[in-house]
């Protein structure tokens, strides 16, 4: 049976992992953290949506927004719920992983502390809700939609390669912590690794 070429792209891709992280200390983790993320929002939050808007608006969509007070307060308070357990899971990786949450700075250790213990991606769930967030903020279709394909394309591509490498560096330890703790949806009691 023939293998489709992205079929063979993507399991090319799972065969390339992270750059671990070289010791350092803590402060120096978050300040890289800290840059990495206010990059990533730039971009994600701020860029991308602002031209879609924009977009929006010059080809006649700007119609279908969803502009009220409610939903700008709706995105304030999405984008802040979402920041807090993004920020909050890249202290705990950083502080228990002894590295950054990015792939080219990889964890040294497997984070299983704070928000890690009841979901496996707490900053996704903190990233797509202020991706969702800004959509609401604008009342724009077009970041709804922006948002939305990304989230299946992060889920769909990146974490199976996340943990892919996450397998290939931790082994047995990640492979047992993924039985019992689920990608998307917490757990209601903390999962224990030592029981």
């Amino acid at each position: 049976m023939a293998v489709a070429p992205g079929e063979r792209a993507l399991k090319a891709l799972y065969r390339v992992h992270g750059r671990v992280a070289r010791p350092a200390s803590v402060r120096r983790n978050l300040v890289k953290t800290v840059i990495q993320s206010q990059s990533m929002w730039l971009v994600f939050f701020f860029l991308i949506p602002t031209y879609l808007y924009h977009l929006e608006g010059r080809t006649g969509l700007k119609h279908y927004r969803f502009t009220s007070a409610l939903w700008r307060a709706k995105g304030v308070i999405l984008f802040t719920l979402g920041w807090i357990l993004a920020y909050i899971s890249a202290v705990f990786m950083v502080v228990h992983g002894e590295g950054t949450p990015l792939p080219a700075d990889a964890t040294r250790k497997l984070v299983i502390a704070g928000p890690y213990r009841y979901v496996r991606n707490p900053m996704a769930i903190g990233s797509l809700a202020q991706g969702f967030a800004v959509a609401f903020f604008l009342g724009s279709p077009a970041v709804t939609i922006y948002v939305f394909v990304g989230s299946v394309g992060w889920d769909y591509f990146v974490r199976p390669w996340e943990e892919s490498d996450l397998e290939w560096r931790f082994g047995s330890s990640y492979v047992h912590y993924k039985s019992c703790v689920r990608c998307w949806i917490p757990r209601l009691r903390a999962y224990d690794p030592t029981g």
